[in-house]
């Protein structure tokens, strides 16, 4: 525990405190905003586009690297 030699010491202890708990306040309203953002059907759904076109792009990198052709069945009748 900290002991303190004048009230002006305290005075500036308790300003720093007060201003490190608004910048906590700040830092938390930004996150939230942040969250809403990430989780808005807009980003999800670009997400999922995203990954779907980035799994198709790798899917076709690695048929021409390895030569492999994508086998398809046919019903005889």
């Amino acid at each position: 525990m900290r002991e303190y030699s004048s009230f002006e010491d305290i005075d500036r202890d308790l300003k720093i405190l007060k201003l490190q708990t608004e910048i906590d306040k700040e830092e938390i309203k930004l996150s939230i905003e942040q969250a809403k953002k990430s989780i808005s059907p807009l980003s999800i759904a670009g997400s999922i586009v995203g990954s779907i076109l980035e799994k198709a792009l790798v899917l076709k990198a690695v048929t021409k690297l390895t030569g492999l052709k994508r086998v398809t069945a046919t019903v005889k009748n």
